[in-house]
C-alpha cells in the first residue's frame, strides 16, 4: 500500500524570497531600532539574579493560595515581594527585593517572610533560601553581556574562515537582530530578565547560526555549480533548496518550546518566551536578512566557483 507522509513544504518550491528583501530589511531593521529605543527608554526588568535580593523556595502542606500569600507578604513592608508556583501546586518561589542595611537586614527580611508564612499556613517546608548581593548581580550583568558578545564574535570568525568575510557579516547582522529584538520583547512586556533568559539568548543565537550556515553552505555549493547564474536567482534557489529542512526543524523546535511555555510553569516561562521568539525570528532573519544582504556586500564569486561544474543546459 502507498504511504502518505506529511510534508510541510512541497518539493520543488520556487518562492521569490529575495524579491521581498526590502520588506525584510524594513521589518527586521524597524524591529531592531524599536527594540534599541525601548531598551534606552524603558530598560529591562532585571530579576533578583541581577539586582540582588532574597530567593525562598518552599512547599506548603496543601495547594497554595498564591493570591492570599501575595497579600500577606506584601503587607510586611519589604517592597514588592513576588510569588509564583512551579512544579506542583504546593511548591512556591518567593522573591524579596534587596533590603537596605547589609547582610543582617537580608537575614532579618528572610526571617520575617518565613514567620509570616508560618503564621498563615501553620506549617511549611522551606527548601532553599538564597541571598544575592548587588555586587554579584552587577558581575552577572557584565558576564551575561560578555557571553553574548563573545558568542557572536566567535561565530563571525567561524563563518568568515569557513566561507568569506561577506558571509560572516551577513550572519552577524541576523544574529544581532535576533538578540536585540528578544531584549526588546522583554523590555516592552516587562518580563523578568534573569539568567535563564541569558541562556535562552545564547541558545537561539547558536540555533539561528546553524540555520544560516545551512543556507550559506548551499549558496557556496551552488556558486560552484552554477557559475553563470545570476546572483539573485542563485540565492533564491539556495533558500528553496534548504526550505523543507529549515521549516521542519523550526516547526518541531517551536512545538517543543510551546509545550515548555504551556506546561512548564512560571519557573521557566521567561526562558520559553525568549526561545519561542528566537526560533521564529531566527528562521525569518536567516532567509530575509542573512542571505539577501550578500547582494550588497560585494560577494566575490570567483574564489568559491573555482573548479565548479558548468551549469546544465
Amino acid at each position: 500500500m502507498a504511504t502518505h507522509r506529511l510534508k510541510l513544504v512541497p518539493q520543488g518550491t520556487n518562492f521569490d524570497f529575495i524579491g521581498y528583501r526590502m520588506w525584510g530589511f524594513a521589518v527586521f531593521g524597524g524591529l531592531t531600532v524599536a527594540s534599541v529605543v525601548l531598551l534606552l527608554v524603558m530598560g529591562l526588568n532585571f530579576g533578583i539574579d541581577f539586582l540582588g535580593g532574597i530567593l525562598i523556595e518552599a512547599r506548603t502542606p496543601q495547594a497554595a493560595d498564591i493570591a492570599q500569600l501575595r497579600t500577606t507578604t506584601n503587607e510586611l513592608g519589604l517592597g514588592e515581594v513576588t510569588l509564583q508556583q512551579f512544579g506542583t501546586d504546593r511548591d512556591i518561589l518567593i522573591r524579596v527585593p534587596q533590603q537596605h542595611g547589609g547582610d543582617a537586614a537580608q537575614t532579618a527580611a528572610a526571617d520575617t517572610v518565613k514567620q509570616a508564612l508560618i503564621n498563615s499556613l501553620g506549617s511549611i517546608e522551606f527548601r532553599r533560601i538564597e541571598f544575592v548581593g548587588p555586587q554579584v548581580g552587577g558581575e552577572l550583568i557584565r558576564d551575561g553581556v560578555l557571553a553574548v558578545v563573545l558568542a557572536i564574535l566567535a561565530m563571525l570568525v567561524y563563518v568568515w574562515f569557513r566561507f568569506e568575510w561577506q558571509f560572516g557579516i551577513g550572519a552577524v547582522l541576523g544574529l544581532l537582530n535576533v538578540a536585540i529584538t528578544t531584549l526588546g520583547v522583554f523590555a516592552i512586556l516587562r518580563l523578568e530578565f534573569n539568567l535563564p533568559v541569558v541562556a535562552a539568548i545564547l541558545t537561539i543565537i547558536g540555533y539561528s547560526m546553524n540555520d544560516t550556515v545551512v543556507i550559506y553552505d548551499r549558496i557556496r555549493e551552488n556558486l560552484r555549480k552554477y557559475r553563470s547564474m545570476e546572483l539573485i536567482a542563485l540565492l533564491n534557489r539556495s533558500i528553496n533548496d534548504t526550505l523543507s529542512r529549515s521549516v521542519n526543524t523550526h516547526f518541531t523546535t517551536f512545538l517543543a518550546t510551546l509545550a515548555l511555555l504551556i506546561f512548564g510553569g512560571q519557573a521557566i516561562r521567561e526562558f520559553a518566551i525568549a526561545m519561542l521568539w528566537g526560533v521564529v525570528v531566527g528562521a525569518c532573519t536567516s532567509v530575509f536578512v542573512a542571505a539577501p544582504v550578500l547582494i550588497y556586500l560585494g560577494l566575490h564569486r570567483g574564489v568559491l566557483s573555482r573548479g565548479g561544474e558548468r551549469e546544465p543546459a
